[in-house]
């Protein structure tokens, strides 16, 4: 059982690097508590999942999957195959919004790890073989054991960070830490409340391009909250703007005027590939899945030179935007 700790408590911040960006906590311990060995867990937890999962790494497991033949079974670590699970499962609610067989397209379009530059052939190549990950992949965890029944390329970026921030909560509970923030990139749980009972106060960013602006504060105990966008990573293609993020439904970028999904959820894991499910399904689909589902989803919509609110569940404070 883990030791747990009580007042006096300070607050204590830790971070790293890890899949390209960093990962942070803060969090509220006791004086003798033993900051070194939580920094050294919270390392090897987020490491391990990049280890598993990157599509940028050629060793790991997610890429031992990717280079396998169609129909050949695949021994995965339980942590691979529980992503891969929970993927399926939101891809087959989304209808297809959430597809984590996107990984030919993401290098087609120059956002993987061979190339910057789109390639107009290996574009048309991954379009024309594109199948859907929920459809055309099988996860057996009771064999701990995955196969693909089309060819394709999986990407998990769309979930893995997620899942990874579930992780590091997963760690602070065993090291009876029960007041902590953990985040990695744009993906933040809440481990309880501050020590005080005070919610823990996470900005939400403005999706705008080349500079770095608050749109907002939210509040988090005991919750998760992911944002999904259009502003971080594009490229440009005939005078058109095209974010990294893909829509498996039409084998391309994603085309339409959200600029930003936030999600709340009790795990990251989920609120992270909703939140990338709820974007590519757009202004009018997406707020009807969000609505459908009971998510708590606040979208910003691109109208006229300005970010509509439009708000469902916890969000529901704008009479703005759509209504589906």
């Amino acid at each position: 059982m883990p030791r747990t700790y009580s007042d006096p408590a300070t607050e204590s911040s830790l971070s790293g690097p890890v899949m390209g960006t960093r990962w942070a906590a803060r969090y509220q311990a006791p004086p003798e508590f033993d900051h070194a060995a939580l920094s050294s867990d919270l390392a090897r937890a987020v490491g391990l999942v990049d280890t598993q999962m990157s599509p940028w790494k050629p060793d790991s497991d997610l890429m031992r999957l990717n280079r396998a033949g169609t129909g050949r079974w695949v021994a995965l670590p339980e942590a691979v195959l529980e992503v891969l699970a929970r993927a399926q499962k939101i891809g087959a609610l989304s209808g297809g919004a959430f597809d984590a067989a996107v990984g030919g397209l993401v290098n087609a379009w120059g956002f993987g790890a061979m190339t910057d530059t789109p390639d107009p052939d290996a574009i048309r190549r991954a379009a024309a073989d594109h199948r859907p990950a929920h459809l055309w992949l099988d996860v057996d965890r009771e064999q701990c054991r995955a196969r693909k029944r089309a060819p394709m390329t999986l990407d998990l970026c769309g979930i893995a960070k997620g899942y990874a921030v579930d992780r590091m909560a997963r760690v602070m509970a065993d090291h009876g830490v029960g007041h902590a923030l953990v985040s990695l990139d744009g993906e933040l749980r809440a481990c309880g409340a501050r020590i005080d009972g005070r919610p823990w106060a996470v900005a939400l960013e403005s999706p705008q391009e080349g500079r770095r602006a608050v749109h907002g504060v939210i509040e988090l105990a005991d919750l998760s909250v992911a944002t999904s966008g259009d502003y971080r990573r594009w490229v440009g293609v005939g005078g058109e703007r095209l974010a990294h993020t893909m829509d498996g439904r039409r084998a391309g970028p994603v085309r339409n005027p959200v600029a930003s999904v936030t999600v709340l959820a009790g795990a990251c894991v989920d609120a992270d590939a909703w939140a990338t499910a709820l974007l590519v399904a757009g202004p009018d689909e997406g707020p009807a899945l969000a609505r459908r589902m009971g998510l708590d989803a606040l979208f910003l919509f691109r109208r006229e030179g300005r970010l509509v609110e439009f708000g469902l569940g916890r969000f529901a404070l704008s009479a703005e935007g759509p209504d589906p």
